[in-house]
């Protein structure tokens, strides 16, 4: 492939809902450039970008892609994006390297809810952005609404750049008024002919043309200028109006294809080359110590991992961006993140699974290279001598959690690899093993996500899995104050063991005041790691225990706070005060004062009105207006507490406390009662007393829990 400068690379992501199409669509811009002599499909399996043997079972996409052709004097890199909401990492990552997304619309549908979603991210990553009304030769298409609803979603920056001179099995044509032709496709699609625009059409071309005008030049004001002295403006400046505005992500182009028949794409890739911005004609980049970083190829080499592919046999292939300098086969760089020198020994273009060897990729290009030692996600790679890290991918909060355990026994190890490259693959994925409730547990985006997550493990790491209903952390507490005395006394030849504690506990608030009737001599406050504190207060008069034995009677009521009475479970919010206790010459010791410290803290910790706490999460719902009576009536089934409601966008936000316990599988339970078209954030929010009847059950499950273990 000809090497290209960095004026002459375009990056730009396919976006939009799953079933737009935009992976054949990609599949059409590789094949009118000449890459592939015929166009795969979906159905048969055999696209460029979905080559994954899960995408191909499935019939959709599930990881981004990335491509690249060449058209005229430019190159266009491709990244191919999923369009279920599961996969937002995967949309993230591309827009956070592209530098134009195409956002396809199908026209039979209009604005689906992943175009909604997705329309956020590029948004916050301010991407120039165009819209492609495709499928316009299916039964119901219907192009004006589309664009309606395009501009009622996102604004009436949104311009058709074109439109079909009519919809369904007969679109065969579609006007540009822009250039103010129209385009006539024969029956196989293809290169078009160039033709005047119909009498019959020129009442709308005008008026469109004319709107197109307008909205350019309201965005420039030496463009109005020229537009209020001639009343019109040239095809150049209007590319050059359209091209400053998408910069700013002020403008939003909207085109017509049928990528299927292979009609209008040709069009959409002209004008990616020539007025979808170029790398080093966006922002420059902001490094995390605040400084910028120009895509200059005269500049510092520094390039940005965006993406691992783990391959079998190969190895990690790391997808990279050069943000500046070029970078060239056998360079070696730091990475700034873990300080490891890496040799890039190859570098490739990608085409779908296919790897192209290139010598040399410049400022703007993305590519990829293979077997880097130490080298993740978000890692950022520069020349030695200098200091580059660059902002990183901020991935979206996970919204399901289930635990994972192997099925056989043995397989433990394996199963914690897995788990591993899985991490490494997918940085929206997270793994933990926790020791309070002892189970692993797995993060993701939703139950999509979670079952592409199963089929790795068992095609690709050959392992049998189960996923459970994860434990819910729940905390103790008590509610009011009371007192106990534990003696330990233990005789066995020769020295025993001899402690007596007297204790007092008491629910802890801030602020509260010192113990009542009780002489203060130390207090300690221990922040404790699940949350909450343990304030531990020695109370001690005329040296009834000794001062170095409290340590101990610490640790003893520590060990008891991460096991709780009640349920095993974590304590917290607790004033502990030792006030009196005996102690022996010969046979007190450390170990006496914690066992004495532990039953002490237990008695009193029973009689003083024990409450479980349960994890209340902030839950925020965004669905469309008719459906806020059935999402609040299911969240109000979860002993949810709908807290307020309010407008975002062409959504109602709905905000409610709901228990962890509730949360179980509500990705599929809201899906299916909104047809996919609401999606959902959870954040915890605190603890909260559970339920009399629910703490019954609870501790009588753990008491028999333990019973059986003993």
């Amino acid at each position: 492939m000809a090497t290209y400068d960095s004026k002459h690379v375009k990056n730009i992501a396919l976006l939009g809902h799953a079933g737009s199409g935009k992976t054949t669509l990609a599949e059409c811009m590789l094949f009118e450039a000449g890459i592939t002599k015929r166009r795969g499909s979906i159905a048969a399996g055999n696209t460029v970008s979905d080559y994954h043997e899960l995408e191909t079972e499935r019939q959709s996409s599930v990881f981004s892609s990335l491509l690249h052709t060449p058209w005229k004097d430019y190159k266009i890199n491709i990244i191919d994006t999923p369009g279920y909401d599961d996969f937002a990492g995967e949309v993230i990552s591309a827009l956070r390297v592209a530098d134009a997304g195409v956002m396809v619309l199908n026209a039979a549908m209009g604005v689906e809810v992943g175009t909604d979603i997705i329309w956020e991210y590029t948004n916050s990553y301010k991407t120039p952005t165009i819209f492609v009304v495709n499928q316009l030769d299916h039964t119901g298409a219907d192009f004006d609404r589309t664009l309606a609803d395009a501009r009622s979603h996102f604004g009436a920056n949104v311009v058709a750049v074109q439109y079909p001179v009519q919809t369904g099995a007969g679109f065969n044509a579609i006007v540009d008024v822009l250039n103010m032709v129209m385009y006539k496709f024969g029956p196989d699609g293809g290169k078009p002919e160039k033709m005047a625009i119909p009498d019959e059409e020129k009442a709308k071309a005008d008026q469109l043309h004319k709107e197109l005008i307008e909205t350019i030049a309201s965005n420039d004001e030496n463009l109005m200028e020229k537009y209020f002295d001639k009343g019109e403006l040239t095809e150049e400046e209007m590319k050059a109006g359209l091209h400053a505005s998408m910069i700013v992500h002020d403008i939003f182009p909207l085109f017509c294809a049928s990528a299927e028949k292979d009609m209008g794409v040709g069009r959409i890739m002209s004008f990616i080359d020539y007025v979808c911005p170029a790398a080093y004609e966006m922002p420059a980049q902001k490094t995390k110590a605040g400084k910028e970083l120009p895509c200059d190829v005269n500049g510092p080499p520094c390039i940005f991992i965006f993406k691992t592919i783990i391959e079998p046999h190969i190895g990690e292939l790391s997808l990279f961006k050069v943000y500046s300098g070029s970078i060239k086969a056998g360079m070696e760089l730091v990475n700034e993140n873990t300080g490891v020198t890496e040799k890039i020994n190859q570098l490739f273009l990608l085409e779908g699974h296919n790897r192209l060897p290139v010598q040399e990729l410049v400022a703007g290009d993305i590519g990829a290279t293979i077997k880097l030692r130490s080298t993740h996600v978000n890692n950022t790679l520069h020349e030695k001598g200098v200091n580059l890290e660059l902002e990183a991918i901020v991935f979206p909060h996970p919204n399901v959690t289930v635990s994972i355990s192997s099925v056989n026994k043995g397989d433990e190890e394996k199963l914690s690899n897995a788990l591993h490259t899985l991490r490494e693959e997918d940085a929206s994925m997270h793994f933990e093993v926790s020791p309070e409730i002892k189970q692993t547990l797995v993060h993701c985006q939703g139950e999509l996500h979670l079952k592409v997550l199963q089929w790795k493990i068992e095609h690709i790491h050959k392992l049998d899995v189960k996923f459970d209903k994860p434990k819910i952390p729940y905390r103790e507490t008590i509610s009011r104050r009371a007192e106990s005395n534990y003696r330990h006394k233990k005789q066995s030849g020769g020295a025993g063991q001899f402690a007596e504690v007297y204790m007092r506990i008491e629910p802890w608030y801030e602020g509260m005041p010192n113990p009542e009737g009780l002489n203060l001599r130390h207090k300690e406050e221990i922040d404790l790691d699940w949350g909450g504190k343990l304030v531990f207060c020695n109370c001690i008069v005329g040296g009834a225990i000794d001062t170095r034995f409290l340590p101990s009677i610490l640790k003893g009521v520590m060990e008891k706070m991460q096991n709780g009475p009640l349920t095993g479970s974590y304590a917290r919010d607790i004033r502990v005060s030792v006030y009196d206790g005996k102690m022996h010459d010969v046979d007190s010791n450390d170990i006496s004062f914690k066992i004495a410290g532990l039953h002490a803290f237990r008695q009193a910790f029973i009689e003083a009105d024990p409450q479980l706490l349960e994890p209340i999460y902030t839950v925020e719902v965004f669905c469309p207006d008719e459906m806020v009576g059935a999402v609040m009536g299911d969240l109000q089934t979860r002993m949810g507490v709908v807290e307020g409601m309010q407008a975002e966008g062409h959504f109602e936000k709905i905000t409610a406390k709901v228990p962890l316990a509730q949360m179980h599988q509500y990705s599929s339970s809201l899906r299916s009662l909104t047809q996919g078209r609401a999606r959902f954030n959870m954040y915890f929010d605190s603890y909260a007393p559970v339920a009399f009847e629910v703490q019954r059950k609870l501790m009588e499950a753990y008491s028999k829990h333990e019973v059986l273990q003993d």
